[in-house]
């Protein structure tokens, strides 16, 4: 009767953001090695009395974000936020106009914005997201997601989360796993609307952070967002970032991307029953095709290692009935 309680209870839980769930597992995954690894990897884990078993309290799962759960090309997508807000704060600024990385995204030039590297798009976020509590930023994020369009798929961002992710998200909570994500974008950004996409609450999403201060402004106690960087919660950050929140190592780990290396690597490396995955871009018709070369989300050594390692490597073009969601 527990169980039956418990799975009553997960599967009602992800009912916000997700179709009833199908009676059979994963019905947008074709039939293939990927799927059964899935299957096999979660019957293992749950196999009560089994060599295998893992505990409902350690079964903790984490998923990167940005091309593991949603689409990030041609840009992730808290750049393009960060690009409207620019463009939205323009006129508070004039000197922007003489001035990179602001002149180029004023100008529609993101190449000669971007030509600073990594300093430019520091300065973009800090200047973009700060300044403001951070219920301020919520307001101004969920704004935007709901306003905002794909250049070239025409849809609204969060309509671009990945079909079958979400089905493997709701399945691995059916199955008494607690899902996080543990990306390289920002953690307020995701928060915003994670939970509505992906069925995961706010406190179990971890992400690259902006400092704050508290402050009191018109007699009232609030946080406000700073220009600075706290933690960038990618590569080798993100199992620092795991220990330090979840305090459990993850018994599994799906990432897309060498960003995501480090947290495969933990998360396998530990005692008992491991399972990694990646998701391989390989579909140009339906979404976008890319790896070792893409300058986002490149996938090059994680792709190389994930035989020894074990890890499954998910074939988008093959391994996916559908990529998106049906629009709403």
């Amino acid at each position: 009767m527990r169980n039956t309680l418990q799975l009553f209870v997960a599967v009602a839980t992800f009912a916000v953001a997700s179709p009833v769930l199908s009676a059979e597992p994963l019905p947008s995954w074709n039939e293939g090695s990927a799927k059964r690894a899935i299957l096999e990897f979660v019957e293992r884990a749950t196999k009560q009395g089994g060599p295998e078993f893992i505990p409902p309290a350690d079964r903790i799962a984490v998923f990167d974000n940005d091309g593991t759960l949603w689409s990030e090309k041609p840009v992730y997508v808290q750049a393009a936020f960060a690009v409207d807000r620019i463009k939205a704060l323009a006129a508070n600024h004039p000197e922007w106009k003489e001035t990179q990385p602001f002149k180029g995204i004023l100008e529609g030039d993101l190449k000669a914005a971007l030509a600073g590297g990594e300093k430019a798009l520091v300065d973009v976020v800090n200047k973009s997201h700060s300044g403001l509590t951070t219920e301020e930023f919520q307001t101004v994020v969920k704004d935007w997601i709901a306003a905002a369009r794909h250049p070239t798929l025409g849809r609204p961002y969060n309509e671009l989360t990945y079909q079958p992710m979400r089905e493997l998200l709701a399945y691995l909570r059916a199955n008494g796993f607690k899902t996080y994500i543990v990306s390289g974008g920002g953690v307020e950004f995701m928060r915003v609307w994670a939970e509505e996409a992906y069925g995961i609450p706010p406190e179990q999403v971890i992400g690259s952070s902006g400092k704050t201060e508290f402050e009191i402004r018109d007699g009232k106690p609030v946080l406000v967002k700073l220009p600075a960087i706290d933690f960038v919660d990618d590569g080798p950050g993100k199992p620092v970032n795991i220990n330090k929140i979840i305090g459990r190592r993850p018994v599994a780990a799906f990432g897309n991307s060498d960003g995501d290396l480090q947290m495969l690597q933990w998360t396998t490396a530990g005692s008992g029953l491991r399972f990694g995955l990646i998701v391989h871009h390989t579909d140009a018709d339906r979404e976008f095709a890319y790896d070792r070369e893409s300058p986002i989300g490149r996938l090059d050594k994680a792709l190389d290692l994930a035989p020894a390692a074990g890890w499954v490597v998910v074939d988008m073009k093959a391994d996916w009935k559908v990529v998106f969601p049906q629009p709403k």
